[in-house]
C-alpha cells in the first residue's frame, strides 16, 4: 500500500536538469492520451502493492525461502531505483511517446513471465525485469501530460491524478486479494500479473494513437550528452550491495562476506558519485547533478525520503505477512483488513491537497504525528487484545496511519525541491524518485528481516500466533521509531512548497 511519488507532479521528467521548453498548445486527443498515461501509471501502482497480499500464496505454490518473499517485492523496487534516472534520459534522447510505449510493451511481456514463473528464482528475475521496464515507462508520463494539455490546461489533468491514484491505491490490494481467492481458471496468484495484459494493451493501443509524436513532444531529441551506462552500472552495483545482505544475511546466519558486501557498498557508491562529477565536468549528461546535494534542505529531504518510504513500504509488507502467516487470513481477508489504510491515505491526500499552500511544511508534521498516533494505537491493540485480534480491531489504527501517510504524499517533493535552483529541479526530482524506490527496497529488507527474525520457525507448516504477534509488535515499535526520526528530519526541510 505504497503509492509512489513518481505519480506526483513535482517537476519535469528527465534528468538533464534543464528548464523545460515552453509547453505547446493543447492536443486534440488530450483526454484519450491522458487515459493512456494513467493506464501506464496504474501498471506501476498495481505491481508495487500486489505482492504484499499475494506473497504467502506464491510461496505455498512455488516454495522457496522466506527471504524469497522479500525479494519478490524488493527486486521490483530495487530495479526501479537503479534504472529510473536512465529511463528519464532515454525519453530525452529518443522521445517520450516511443520510450513509454517500449517500456509498456516490456512491462506486459515481463508480467506474462511473472505469471508463468515456475520457481521463486524465475519469479524474482521476472520481477526485476518488470522493474527495469517500469523505470523506462514511468518517467515519461508528466512530460507527455504537459505536451498533451499545454500550459493553460495542464492543471485540469493534474487535478485528475490524485483521485485516480488514490482509487488505484485502495483497489490494488483488494483486487489482488479477490483474484487470488477467486482462482479464475486455476490461475490463483498468477492472475495478479495477468491482469496487467489488458491494462498494458490499452496503454499500447491508445498511446500509439493519441500521445504526441516525438516531433511534437520535443522540438529536438537531446542526445548530446549521451547515455551514462557506466553510471547506471555503478549505481546499481552499490545499491544491490547495500540491499542484498540485508535481505539474505539473517537467513544465512550473517556470514562475513555479507557484512563485507554491506560495508563495500559505501565505497562503490562513492565511486559512482565521483563518476557523476567527472562526467559533468567533461560535458556529458550525468544521471544526477550532485550540486543539488550541496543544499542542506535537499540533502535532508533525501534522508527523509529514504526513511519515510522505507518505513511505510516495509511496514505494509510486514502487516500483510502477519495477517496471513500469523493469523491465517486469506489473501482477500487480509486485503480487506488493510483497506482502511488505503482509505485513510486517500482522505489524507485530499486534505493535504487543499491545505498544503497554507500549511507548508507543517502538513508533514501533522501527517507524521497522525501516523505516530496510529502506530501507538496499533501497539496498544496488540498488547490488550493479543492473539484474539480481529479485523475490526485494526480499523482505527490503520485508518490513522494511512491518513497521516497520505498527507505527506502530495506536498513532499515540492517542499524538498523548494530550496534548489530552477535548473536543478528536474535532476533533483528525478534523483528523489530513485531514492524513494531505494528506500522502499531497504524498508522491505530491514523490516522484513526483523519480522522473520522474530516470528521463528513454522511447526507443521504453521507459525505460532503468539510468535507472530511478537514479530508484529517488534515491527510496529521499529516503525514508530523510524517515523519519529522522519518527524525530526522534517524540521530541516524548507517551510514552503515550491510554486509551480
Amino acid at each position: 500500500m505504497t503509492a509512489t511519488l513518481d505519480t506526483v507532479p513535482a517537476a519535469p521528467s528527465g534528468t538533464t536538469g534543464q528548464a523545460p521548453a515552453p509547453a505547446p498548445a493543447a492536443h486534440p486527443r488530450r483526454w484519450l492520451g491522458l487515459s493512456a498515461v494513467l493506464a501506464a501509471m496504474l501498471l506501476n501502482l498495481l505491481d508495487s502493492t500486489v505482492v504484499n497480499v499475494a506473497a504467502p500464496a506464491i510461496r505455498a505454490d512455488l516454495g522457496g525461502s522466506y527471504s524469497a518473499l522479500q525479494w519478490m517485492a524488493a527486486g521490483y523496487t530495487l530495479a526501479l531505483a537503479v534504472a529510473l534516472l536512465t529511463g528519464g534520459r532515454l525519453g530525452d534522447m529518443f522521445g517520450r511517446r516511443p520510450v513509454l510505449l517500449a517500456g509498456a510493451a516490456g512491462f506486459v511481456a515481463t508480467s506474462v513471465a511473472c505469471a508463468f514463473a515456475w520457481s521463486p528464482e524465475s519469479l524474482i528475475a521476472a520481477r526485476v525485469a518488470q522493474g527495469l521496464f517500469a523505470a523506462v515507462m514511468i518517467p515519461q508520463g508528466f512530460g507527455l501530460i504537459r505536451d498533451l494539455f499545454g500550459a493553460r490546461d495542464v492543471g485540469k489533468a493534474f487535478a485528475l491524478l490524485g483521485p485516480v491514484i488514490g482509487l488505484a491505491t485502495i483497489l490494488g490490494p483488494v483486487v489482488a486479494g479477490l483474484l487470488v481467492d477467486a482462482d479464475l481458471l486455476g490461475t490463483g496468484w498468477r492472475a495478479i500479473f495477468l491482469i496487467n495484459v489488458p491494462v498494458g494493451a490499452y496503454t499500447l493501443v491508445v498511446g500509439a494513437r493519441a500521445l504526441p509524436a516525438p516531433a511534437r513532444s520535443q522540438g529536438h531529441a537531446d542526445r548530446s550528452g549521451g547515455l551514462d551506462v557506466t553510471g547506471m552500472l555503478l549505481g546499481g552495483l552499490g545499491m544491490s550491495m547495500l540491499v542484498y545482505p540485508l535481505v539474505q544475511g539473517r537467513e544465512l546466519g550473517w556470514p562475513v562476506w555479507s557484512l563485507a558486501l554491506l560495508a563495500g557498498s559505501a565505497p562503490v557508491l562513492a565511486v559512482f558519485a565521483l563518476h557523476q562529477l567527472r562526467r559533468a565536468r567533461r560535458g556529458g549528461t550525468p544521471l544526477v547533478r550532485l550540486t543539488v546535494f550541496a543544499n542542506r534542505s535537499y540533502s535532508s529531504g533525501v534522508l527523509f525520503v529514504l526513511v519515510f518510504f522505507g518505513t511505510i513500504t516495509g511496514f505494509s509488507l510486514a502487516v500483510g505477512l502477519f495477517l496471513q502467516l500469523g493469523l491465517g487470513y486469506s489473501p482477500l481477508d487480509a486485503s480487506l483488513t488493510m483497506a482502511p489504510w488505503a482509505i485513510g491515505a486517500f482522505t489524507g491526500s485530499a486534505f493535504s491537497s487543499m491545505t498544503m499552500t497554507r500549511l507548508g511544511r507543517s502538513i508533514l508534521h501533522i501527517g507524521l504525528a497522525t501516523m505516530i498516533a496510529g502506530l501507538v494505537a496499533l501497539y496498544a491493540v496488540f498488547e490488550t487484545v493479543g492473539t484474539d485480534l480481529g479485523a475490526w480491531h485494526l480499523t482505527a489504527p490503520l485508518l490513522l496511519f494511512g491518513a497521516g501517510m497520505g498527507m505527506i504524499f502530495v506536498p513532499l517533493f515540492d517542499i524538498i525541491v523548494a530550496g534548489i535552483a530552477d535548473h536543478e529541479v528536474g535532476s533533483g526530482s528525478a534523483a528523489l524518485e530513485s531514492v524513494q524506490q531505494l528506500g522502499a527496497s531497504l524498508g522491505i529488507a530491514v523490516l522484513g528481516t526483523v519480522f522473520f527474525g522474530a516470528i521463528g520457525v513454522p511447526a507443521a507448516g504453521h507459525f505460532d500466533p503468539a510468535s507472530a504477534l511478537d514479530a508484529a509488535e517488534k515491527v510496529a515499535a521499529l516503525t514508530l521509531g523510524l517515523t519519529a526520526v522522519a518527524f525530526l528530519v522534517a524540521f530541516l526541510l524548507p517551510r514552503r512548497a515550491r510554486a509551480h
